[in-house]
């Protein structure tokens, strides 16, 4: 019998919209095809016209690189601007901050988080169940990829 996450009794999280998230550390944000479908729509761009404004090809294991949003020079996200510009049709991967799998990998990952954001730990209790169905949302919208 495998032992339960610690999260199975739920975590707490509130986002204050503070964008530590989303400004000031360079990183990556992933994007799945129906990312981009909707980040297309809501920008009323094609999506040939998106990709080659708004994204960047990074390298990844095995001889494949990975989608993600470009950055601004000082490694805010290049669509914030007073907040989130396309929050309405956000990637899955700010959907489901702070419940990524590195993140609820372990107490330590999740208290590491918390050191950065200071929504963790206030707020809404999110339950085990509800964690888990993010992280098997992320499991099955996978982030765009090709061959270098």
């Amino acid at each position: 019998m495998s032992e339960r996450p610690f999260y199975a009794q739920g975590l707490q999280f509130s986002c204050i919209r503070c964008s530590a998230c989303c400004r000031y550390e360079p990183g990556y944000v992933f994007l799945s095809g129906k990312d981009v479908e909707s980040l297309s729509i809501a920008l009323q761009m094609e999506h040939n016209e998106f990709a080659e404004t708004y994204c960047r090809w990074i390298p990844g294991s095995g001889g494949m690189i990975h989608l993600s949003l470009k950055e601004k020079s000082n490694y805010d996200c290049i669509f914030w601007k007073d907040g989130c510009s396309v929050y309405h049709a956000r990637p899955l991967q700010c959907r489901t901050f702070p419940f990524w799998p590195a993140n609820v990998a372990s107490a330590a990952a999740w208290r590491g988080v918390a050191a950065v954001c200071p929504g963790m730990g206030k707020g809404r209790l999110y339950s085990g169940e509800y964690i888990e169905s993010r992280l098997a949302e992320q499991k099955e919208e996978a982030i765009l990829m090709k061959s270098i």
